[in-house]
């Protein structure tokens, strides 16, 4: 069994850790990319968007509204020990609303209610819950409340609503992290381990795969406006 726990500022380091070893173990899973590990590319993502949430837990703060809220799932047998977690952003003049960031379940526990745990709670405080996911995901969430909305590039927004919010989100800006130093060093190093045309060959699999994607959304989308 466990136990939910809702943070509003940033957790202990132990927890911290174990939530940023779990983005960097299941960036297939919540990644917009879902890059997978035979890419060459699959590091720098890791980085980055394990960069990206240790952004949004450092800027975690009760005192503001707009910043990110965690929630954890921990084991009840031994509570040090995250399984699962949930990262939403409230939104700015909408106190009903919010969108799911990132969420992911250790793998040893899924499919025992943690996720869907974690949704209800989450809804519970903002009723007008959105998220985007990739195409395959669509009907997990549908069984949870969520509906089709639009097409977003690769993703599909959802909501428990008919329609978005207007509210203002506070979402981290990537464009720094992709031009860091740190960034620019992982690409030298891979470049070296794989070669050049190997890492060439990488982009052009994950603007082929972004596409495949987009489509897939597209017809989704397409798909369940009929229906409805």
């Amino acid at each position: 069994m466990f136990t939910l726990v809702h943070l509003d500022n940033p957790p202990p380091e132990s927890l911290k850790d174990q939530v940023l070893q779990m983005v960097v173990d299941y960036l297939s899973d919540i990644s917009p990319v879902s890059l997978t590990p035979s890419n060459p590319l699959y590091q720098l993502y890791q980085y980055v968007v394990g960069y990206e949430m240790h952004l949004y837990l450092k800027a975690m703060d009760s005192a503001l509204d707009t910043s990110a809220q965690l929630i954890l799932a921990l084991d009840d047998l031994d509570p040090a020990q995250v399984l699962g977690f949930a990262l939403y952003l409230p939104a700015k003049d909408d106190p009903e609303a919010c969108t799911l960031a990132y969420m992911a379940v250790h793998l040893s526990h899924r499919r025992r209610g943690i996720a869907r745990a974690m949704l209800q709670r989450i809804i519970t405080r903002h009723p007008h819950a959105e998220l985007a996911c990739v195409a395959s995901k669509v009907p997990y969430f549908e069984a949870m409340g969520f509906q089709v909305l639009a097409a977003r590039g690769p993703q599909v927004l959802m909501s428990t609503r008919n329609h978005g919010s207007n509210g203002l989100l506070a979402v981290q800006d990537l464009a720094p992290i992709f031009q860091s130093r740190e960034v620019r060093q992982i690409h030298t190093y891979l470049v070296k381990q794989h070669g050049q045309k190997a890492m060439s060959e990488a982009e052009k699999q994950r603007d082929r795969q972004l596409d495949q994607m987009a489509q897939q959304a597209q017809a989704l989308v397409r798909e369940r406006l009929i229906l409805h």
